[in-house]
């Protein structure tokens, strides 16, 4: 991941950027391989580099020979090798960098560029003929970006990759609104990914379920994922969702090197590379440099003897990877909380809970040299994997949820994952939210999706990779991994960790706060002493109007507000009610 600050029609835009410099630093965890920046008429750019792809020509902002077009990206554009071949634009490219292309599409395709990109992206792009800015974020805003405007700078836009380098100089801020771009020359965002699926909500598809279609569309998204330079992993908790992302990139990673081991290439077509692995490639898209990938590295994390620690070791064993697991203690956690909000830059319980442990790892994966790691975030939206969802009364309802769920990503597991590993330097990719496997699970007849006396939640996702009946094929998973009951991953890490978030919390907020809730909180009332006790370290990080671009969660078709999946009665270890 990479951060980005800008600001366009600034007054004064050479005494600003002292303070632009400023705000750009404030997110150099994102970016810790490079600094740059560019002012083109009233507009700064200011880019902090993680250098993923192109790591040796890729800095940023990128500039046209012309020098008429700047541009800042965060993020990763699977698709680039096949926009560059089908570039109508004369244009020349100076990097290897996958987010280039960006510039002669926007050059062919104006406004409308972000529809032919495939990846996971936040860019601002300035044209200095037009004086016109033109910024964007990915379909399901699996990158975290910010928009804002200042009551003292009338006129100017602000965009930036977190909160902390926007509040000092803008008192109104949204959530860049996903799948948006936004214009300014009319200064308006406007939807550009519109799948019915997410716009008609209400109209339940009814598409009849295709195991193999599942099967071979998200082993797609795992492979085009494997596009890196650097040393990668994968994020292992040993449930369904990290377990196959694990074992389809292992797989995967065996099929080139025994491509290179046997032809001295991996998987080369007409002097080309057919995927992004590791290799070295011309200005002239060429193979240059081909080596045997090196072994899968995975993660895990959780407390001494916790569930997905377990789980997580069986699943490496399986796999071959090479496994690193770590431990963490309650008070390790407890002492990173306030760290932990203002990376995050949100106080709800749920994506707080889960983030601790995985801030945590992502420290241990920086300091082994690993800068990109593949993450299962999103699955459970798609399917209705929650424990909550057994609740769903019928398939309708089921769907808008999952809707509503894939929808409002940008604000709890993406922004989770985006920040959590961003925090110290480390990319998360995440196969479950690609476009084209979202448009083939999000159309499947929900009535598929739903939870029964027979079916287990992500039943369609289990049996599309469940190889039992098919003579001669590996199994991608051990069955007891593949048919595991759903165990979110605040859980997953330890019971002992939200216990220990709720004990803490009972000595840290009395019964007389939670009566006497702070002023600015206006309507947004903490409902237990965990979640008073969060929005108070919030406050103590980010001003009031901050608070617009935090959503709180709580599950549906649920008395229990509590959004651990061990407070669904449905769970095996659920909590003692009655305690």
């Amino acid at each position: 991941m990479c951060g980005i600050f800008a600001c366009h029609c600034h007054p004064n835009v050479r005494a600003f950027k002292p303070t632009a410099l400023k705000m750009g630093k404030a997110i150099r965890h994102r970016g810790p391989d490079w600094s740059g920046n560019i002012i083109s008429n009233n507009t700064i750019l200011v880019h902090e580099r993680l250098s993923i792809v192109g790591i040796d020509t890729g800095a940023q902002p990128l500039v046209n020979d012309e020098g008429t077009i700047a541009l800042a990206v965060n993020g990763e554009i699977y698709n680039h090798r096949v926009l560059r071949k089908q570039s109508k634009v004369q244009y020349n490219y100076k990097t290897h960098s996958d987010c280039e292309v960006i510039i002669p599409l926007y050059m062919e395709h104006g406004i409308d560029a972000p529809k032919y990109l495939d990846g996971m992206f936040s860019w601002v792009l300035h044209d200095k003929i037009l004086d016109r800015v033109v910024a964007a974020r990915d379909p399901i805003g699996i990158t975290t970006f910010y928009m804002g405007r200042s009551s003292t700078t009338p006129g100017a836009v602000f965009f930036a990759s977190e909160l902390k380098c926007l509040h000092p100089v803008c008192d109104n801020i949204i959530s860049f609104p996903p799948g948006h771009v936004y214009d300014s020359s009319t200064d308006k965002l406007t939807r550009y990914y519109t799948p019915k699926w997410l716009m008609e909500p209400s109209n339940v598809p009814s598409t009849p379920i295709d195991y193999k279609l599942i099967r071979e569309t998200f082993e797609r998204s795992v492979r085009k994922r494997l596009m890196a330079e650097v040393p990668f992993g994968v994020l292992l908790s040993g449930g369904l969702d990290s377990s196959l992302v694990a074992s389809i990139a292992q797989r995967e990673i065996r099929r080139l090197n025994k491509a290179v081991e046997a032809n001295g290439s991996a998987g080369i077509t007409d002097g080309k590379p057919s995927s992004d692995h590791l290799v070295g490639i011309d200005s002239e898209n060429h193979l240059t440099t081909v080596q045997v990938l090196p072994e899968l590295n995975s993660f895990s994390i959780g407390l001494k003897d916790s569930p997905d620690t377990k789980a997580a070791q069986e699943v490496a064993n399986f796999l071959g990877t090479k496994h690193h697991s770590f431990t963490f203690t309650v008070e390790d956690g407890l002492n990173a909380l306030s760290d932990v909000i203002f990376h995050l830059e949100t106080y709800d319980v749920t994506t707080i809970r889960a983030s601790t442990p995985m801030y945590l790892l992502s420290r241990k994966i920086k300091a082994m040299g690993v800068k990109m790691v593949l993450s299962g975030e999103g699955s459970d939206e798609i399917f209705g994997g929650y424990l909550y969802f057994h609740a769903a009364p019928d398939k309708k309802a089921f769907h808008e949820e999952t809707v509503r769920r894939v929808k409002n990503l940008h604000l709890a597991d993406c922004l989770r994952a985006n920040k959590s590993t961003s925090a110290w330097g480390v990319e998360a990719r995440v196969p479950f939210l690609d476009k084209q496997f979202l448009e083939v699970a999000m159309n499947v007849d929900p009535a598929e999706k739903m939870i029964t006396k027979e079916r287990i939640e992500k039943y369609i996702l289990r049996k599309a990779f469940d190889t039992t009946d098919e003579p001669g094929t590996a199994p991608y998973l051990p069955d007891k991994i593949l048919w595991r009951q759903k165990e979110q991953f605040s859980d997953g890490v330890g019971y002992g960790w939200i216990d220990g978030l709720k004990d803490t919390a009972e000595l840290m907020v009395s019964d007389e706060d939670m009566k006497n809730p702070k002023p600015h909180w206006g309507d947004d009332i903490p409902d237990t002493k965990e979640a008073y006790w969060y929005r108070c370290m919030f406050d103590e990080h980010f001003p009031p109007y901050c608070a617009s671009t935090v959503m709180r969660w709580t599950p549906t078709w649920s008395k229990q507000t509590d959004p651990s999946g061990r407070a669904i009665a449905i769970h095996e270890n659920k909590y003692d009610e009655t305690a």
